[in-house]
C-alpha cells in the first residue's frame, strides 16, 4: 500500500475559527503511523487561516476549500479538498447511487429509503420523486439525452422514466435477482444490466425485451462498463446475423467485475468471452478510462490497470488504502476513486493525486463527474459537491 496522508474531515470548519485544531496523520506501510495536528493562529487579510504544524508536517498552501500538507520525513505530499456545498436533504438515510445530467443541471439518486429522486444540482431543490420500485433501488443514471433515467433495483426490474413528468413508460423484466449495475449503449436504442442473478442482459428499449443473455453464470456481476475498443481487439464475429433491434453493439467490449475475483471482457455484438483477468479480491466497480485502458477496484484496496490489447498482466496495480474500492470514474486526464472508508481520490496523469474530504469514515458509494464540478454520495446520507475549477 502507498503511503497516505489524512487530515481531519471538517478541516476547512475547524481551522477558520479562532485557536481551532484539525488532526493530521501519515501512514507508510510496514512503519507506524505518524500523528500531528494544525492550528489557526488568525486570519490572514485574504481571509485565510494562518496555520501552524507539527513538527513532522509542513503547510505549504491553503486557499478556501484547499490545503497542501507534505510530511518530509517520508517524503510525501497531499492537496485536499472541501466540499463546495453540501445537500442533506435529498434523502433521509444512505444515498447509495447518483448520476449527472448531460448539461449538468439535474442529478438523480437512490437511497436506502427506498426512493430515487431527480433534484436541482444548484440547490439540491426536489424536481421529481421517481416511484415505482418494490424496496430499495441499487442504480440510476441519465440516458445521454439528460431527459430519461434508467435505474435497477432489488425487485429484479429495471425501469425506464421521463425526466419531465416522473413516469415510467417501461419496466424490462426477466432478470432473478437484483440489478446491480447499468450501461447505455450509444444514445440508447438498447441498454446492459447486470444482476446478482449472474446474467448481464442486452435490452431493446422500444419493445421492452430482452434481445439477448450476453454472459451466463451463478456469480453474481457487481458492476459492468462498456465501451468502444481498440481495433487491435480481437471481438469475434457474431455467428448469427444481429437482430435490427440491436443498434451500436458492434466494436463494444463489456467488462464485468465478478464476484468470484474474475474479471472478464465479452464482446457485446458477438457474445464472445474476449479475456478473464483473476484479481486479488471480489471486483466492486470498474470503467473504461481510454479505448485501450480499463480499471477494475476490488474489495481489498487494490485497482487493477489493465490494457485490453494484453489484460493477463496489469499495466500497474495501485492500492492508497486497504479500504474497498466502492466506484470508478474517469476524469479528465486519470480517474476518480471512491472507498469503504470514506476516502476518494481523483489521480491526474495517474500520478498527482487529489483527495476529497468531508466523509467520517463513512463508504463513498457512487462518485459522478461533470465538468469543473464531481459529486459523491455516501452513507451519512450527503450529497457533496465539490468544484475544481481553482485547481
Amino acid at each position: 500500500m502507498a503511503a497516505k496522508l489524512s487530515i481531519q474531515c471538517d478541516w476547512d470548519q475547524v481551522l477558520r475559527k479562532a485557536e481551532g485544531e484539525a488532526w493530521i496523520s501519515c501512514k507508510v506501510a510496514g512503519k507506524p503511523s505518524i500523528y500531528g495536528n494544525l492550528k489557526c493562529q488568525g486570519i490572514s487579510a485574504d481571509g485565510n487561516p494562518e496555520l501552524t504544524s507539527s513538527d513532522e508536517f509542513v503547510v505549504h498552501e491553503i486557499t478556501k476549500k484547499s490545503i497542501t500538507v507534505s510530511c518530509p520525513g517520508q517524503n510525501i505530499s497531499g492537496k485536499f479538498l472541501s466540499p463546495y456545498t453540501s445537500f442533506s436533504r435529498v434523502h433521509s438515510k444512505n444515498v447509495t447511487c447518483l448520476d449527472i445530467s448531460c448539461g449538468g443541471a439535474l442529478g438523480v439518486s437512490t437511497s436506502t429509503d427506498q426512493s430515487m429522486k431527480i433534484w436541482q444540482t444548484n440547490n439540491g431543490e426536489i424536481r421529481r420523486i421517481l416511484e415505482g420500485h418494490v424496496h430499495d433501488v441499487y442504480c440510476c443514471m441519465f440516458f445521454p439525452s439528460g431527459k430519461v433515467v434508467l435505474s435497477g433495483g432489488m425487485d429484479a426490474q429495471v425501469k425506464i422514466w421521463s425526466v419531465d413528468d416522473g413516469s415510467c413508460p417501461v419496466t424490462l423484466r426477466g432478470h432473478k435477482g437484483g440489478i446491480l449495475d447499468l450501461a447505455i449503449v450509444d444514445r440508447g436504442r438498447n441498454v446492459v444490466t447486470c444482476s446478482r442473478d449472474g446474467t448481464a442482459r442486452l435490452w431493446d428499449c422500444g419493445q421492452a425485451a430482452c434481445i439477448s443473455v450476453v454472459n451466463n453464470s451463478s456469480v453474481p456481476i457487481n458492476a459492468i462498463a462498456l465501451g468502444a475498443v481498440d481495433n487491435a481487439v480481437n471481438l469475434g464475429s457474431p455467428k448469427e446475423a444481429p437482430s435490427d433491434r440491436e443498434i451500436g453493439t458492434e466494436g463494444k467490449l463489456l467488462i464485468l467485475a465478478r464476484e468470484d475475483k474474475m474479471l472478464e471482457g465479452v464482446s457485446l455484438q458477438s457474445r464472445d468471452s474476449v479475456f478473464i483477468f483473476e484479481g486479488s479480491d471480489v471486483f466492486n466497480c470498474c470503467t473504461f478510462i481510454s479505448s485501450v485502458g480499463l480499471l477494475a477496484g476490488g474489495q481489498d484496496g487494490n485497482i487493477f490497470h489493465l490494457d485490453v490489447r494484453n489484460p493477463k498482466t496489469p499495466v500497474e496495480t495501485i492500492c492508497r488504502t486497504g479500504s474497498p474500492v466502492l466506484s470508478l470514474v474517469p476524469f479528465r486526464d486519470g480517474y476518480i476513486a471512491s472507498h469503504g472508508e470514506g476516502s476518494c481520490f481523483i489521480a491526474q496523469d495517474f500520478d498527482q493525486v487529489l483527495q476529497l474530504t468531508g466523509p467520517d469514515c463513512e463508504p463513498v458509494y457512487r462518485v459522478a463527474a461533470w465538468e469543473k464540478f464531481v459529486y459523491t454520495c455516501c452513507r451519512d446520507g450527503i450529497i457533496r459537491k465539490y468544484q475544481l475549477s481553482d485547481l
